[in-house]
C-alpha cells in the first residue's frame, strides 16, 4: 500500500538566501535556507507541521523565529536527514538560528544568550569491556 505525501512548492534558490547548518548527536544533520518572505516553513518538501506532527517538536523548531520576531517575515526551507525525530527537531532549530544570525548580525547576541547557537555536545558514551554497557555492570551477589 503506497503512502502518498503531499509535496509543497519549495521556493527556488535565490541570491539572498542564507544557509545555516545544524547537527545533533552526530547523526541528525539539517541545512536550512532562510530568506525574506511570508513565513513559509518547509522541511524535506513538506510543511513543517506535517513533518513534525507533535506540537512539542513544532515549538522547538519555531523557537528561534518566535524569539527574534521573524516568524511571519522569513521563509525557511530545510533539508534534514539522519537520527530520530527529536534529534532532527533540535538540529533544525540550530540550523535556523545559525542562518538567522548570519542574515542579521544584530540577532547573534540574543540568540546566543537564549542558547540557540550552542550545539548540544552530548554524545553516546562508549561501552567498556567487562561491563554490559557504558556503566552497567553485572549484578553484585554477597554469597
Amino acid at each position: 500500500m503506497a503512502k502518498f505525501v503531499k509535496k509543497v512548492k519549495v521556493p527556488g534558490k535565490g541570491t539572498n538566501d542564507v544557509v545555516g547548518t545544524g547537527r545533533r548527536k552526530a547523526t541528525a544533520v539539517a541545512r536550512a535556507r532562510v530568506r525574506p518572505g511570508a513565513g513559509v516553513i518547509v522541511v524535506n518538501g513538506r510543511p513543517f507541521e506535517e513533518y513534525f506532527p507533535s506540537l512539542l517538536y513544532q515549538k522547538v523548531v519555531l523557537q528561534p523565529l518566535e524569539m527574534t520576531g521573524r516568524r511571519e517575515s522569513v521563509d525557511v526551507v530545510v533539508r534534514v536527514m539522519g537520527g530520530g525525530i527529536s534529534g532532527q527537531a533540535d538540529s533544525v532549530r540550530l540550523a535556523i538560528a545559525r542562518a538567522l544570525a548570519k542574515m542579521d548580525p544584530e540577532l547573534h547576541k540574543p540568540l546566543k544568550d537564549a542558547g540557540f547557537l550552542t550545539a548540544d555536545a552530548r554524545k553516546k558514551e562508549r561501552k567498556k569491556y567487562g561491563l554490559h554497557g557504558a556503566r552497567r555492570g553485572t549484578q553484585f551477589s554477597k554469597r
